[in-house]
């Protein structure tokens, strides 16, 4: 295994990760934005009014995307074994 093969596999990972991941954190950001512009507006400012809706989008939207997820991870597995084959 050359250094070019470490770098590209790297770089698969970290590609993957931020596919992976993107989604929810995406999901936090949007949720937590509403949340803080409906904090703003009526001046509430009482903390479990900014933790649980963001709990509970962040947990539907999981349950939502989890399919996706788990086939980017399962294609990512099978091309580190597969070429994890082909060097043995």
């Amino acid at each position: 295994m050359t250094p070019a093969d470490v770098i590209e596999i790297g770089n698969e990972a970290i590609f993957t990760l931020l596919k992976v991941a993107s989604p929810l954190l995406g999901v936090a950001l949007l949720s937590g934005l509403v949340i803080s512009l409906f904090q703003a507006l009526t001046q509430m400012q009482e903390q479990t009014l900014s933790f649980v809706p963001k709990i509970i989008t962040i947990a539907f939207a999981l349950i939502l995307l989890l399919p996706f997820m788990m086939a980017t991870m399962i294609s990512f597995g099978q091309q580190i074994f597969a070429r994890a084959a082909g060097i043995g």
